[in-house]
């Protein structure tokens, strides 16, 4: 039964991929740490409903000690988040989805 529990968490977290890549996904192009504000304590770069312009910052990854700015690839609203704050991301994965 314990794998059984393990596995089900599994599809509903893989399930948004199972569907394709989102078109306004924005994804990280590097190994690292995602942070979505400046420092801590400070106010987050974006916001669900935040209106961002064409490279304006979305949030850092910190990647070997140096902390690397992730720009929108377009101007439009960001609708989804999903990434936590100090969470690890991996090459690829989608950070957040701009329509």
């Amino acid at each position: 039964a314990a794998p059984a529990a393990v596995a089900a968490p599994l599809p509903s977290a893989t399930a948004p991929e199972a569907e394709g890549p989102h078109p306004g996904a924005v994804t990280s192009p590097m190994v690292g740490v995602a942070y979505l504000a400046p420092e801590p304590g400070a106010a987050p770069f974006v916001t669900v409903g935040s209106r961002v312009a064409q490279g304006q910052t979305l949030l850092l990854i910190e990647a070997m000690k140096t902390f690397n700015q992730i720009r929108a690839p377009k101007a439009g609203t960001v609708t989804r988040i999903l990434v936590e704050s100090g969470s690890p991301v991996e090459y690829g994965e989608p950070l957040l989805v701009i329509e």
